[in-house]
């Protein structure tokens, strides 16, 4: 892996994965990040890495679904390793815009896929990585394991679980090694504040309401962000050609629960605001959304048999560190509200917490 292209890298989870190889691994390689920038991209993310490691750190800004963007990448750099984050990846968002998901999660993982195809010969390997929602809903019992079946529920579950299909199709019909990896719900570091954990940390922060879809019944399993890059890494490295990983946290827990075991640790560590003595106070009950899932659990066990990994964080101690490092990085959330972070690329968003 000399040449190892990541897209979507100033992402949330794909610029954890960056500083994870080059902090905590030996990767010594050249890395090429391709990310469209779109709202939820920041190069703020990486600042400290690419001044760090100026020889061996590439940023392009460019679109996954330009062919000869990604050609040219591919030529120019020489990528004989791709790990694929680049997606569109927030459901309450691909309820109401799908085409977006359409164009990035499927054309464009078949733009890179193809790519990938026409340079067989010094392709190591292609990793894709996906989520646990293309399984659908489970009830109150089982397991998602890499054999069952795909059961999407919004546009954006179908449309990753066409990429993976996509993916795993060039390996059987064109012999492009590959590996697949099916995540439960990440938190942690970076996480861009439309998402549940921290939405509901920064609101809690500024007393305003913690909106909880339906009656918080909703189960989901929550993984750590760097446990997570540390599965995918180890899968790249070890993982067996064509095969599928899931990787969960061990931590099911149902939405409400979520909350109020942030506010319960928000309130140890900050008063409440004035007029409540609780911020448990502050959770609202909203309308649930369209097709929302019962209830994700990943039987995980394949990666921990084949390649000796398993979360290192319980829900608790990863939750705790997520906390922390939003009390202290209240600038960075500060220019993603404000949209300062955008103004570079020249884009206009709109800013406004959604959940998810």
């Amino acid at each position: 892996m000399k040449n190892l292209l990541v897209t979507g890298g100033c992402g949330f989870i794909g610029s954890n994965f960056i500083r994870h190889l080059f902090y905590e691994t030996g990767f010594s390689g050249r890395l090429i990040n391709v990310d469209k920038l779109t709202y939820a991209g920041n190069l703020e993310n990486l600042s400290a890495l690419a001044a760090a490691y100026p020889d061996r750190y590439v940023f392009v800004p460019a679109d996954i679904c330009d062919a000869d963007a990604m050609a040219e990448v591919f030529d120019t750099y020489a990528v004989d390793t791709v790990c694929h984050f680049a997606a569109e990846s927030h459901v309450d968002r691909s309820i109401v815009e799908p085409d977006a998901f359409i164009r990035t999660n499927i054309i464009g993982t078949h733009r890179l896929l193809e790519c990938a195809r026409a340079r067989i010969d010094r392709i190591e390997l292609f990793h894709h990585v996906s989520t646990d929602e293309v399984y659908g809903s489970l009830g109150a019992e089982g397991y998602f394991s890499e054999t069952t079946a795909f059961d999407p529920s919004s546009p954006y579950a179908a449309s990753k679980a066409a990429s993976d299909h996509l993916v795993s199709a060039c390996h059987r019909t064109y012999g492009l090694p590959i590996t697949i990896s099916n995540c439960s719900n990440n938190y942690g570091a970076y996480q861009f504040p439309e998402k549940l954990i921290p939405l509901v940390i920064l609101n809690a922060l500024a007393g305003k309401p913690l909106p909880v879809y339906g009656e918080g019944k909703n189960v989901r399993d929550w993984l750590y962000v760097t446990d997570h890059c540390r599965a995918i890494w180890q899968i790249m490295t070890s993982g067996k050609r064509g095969r599928t990983y899931n990787i969960g946290g061990h931590a099911e827990k149902t939405n409400i629960d979520v909350v109020t075991l942030i506010c319960d640790l928000l309130d140890a560590m900050l008063p409440p605001p004035e007029g409540i003595n609780s911020r448990r106070e502050l959770i609202t009950f909203v309308t649930d959304r369209p097709g929302h899932d019962l209830r994700y659990a990943i039987d995980f066990s394949r990666i921990t048999k084949e390649l000796c990994w398993e979360p290192t964080e319980s829900f608790e101690t990863g939750l705790k560190k997520t906390i922390e490092w939003y009390l202290d990085n209240t600038g960075w959330v500060e220019r993603i509200r404000s949209g300062e972070y955008l103004k570079w690329i020249g884009q206009n968003y709109d800013y406004r917490l959604a959940g998810n």
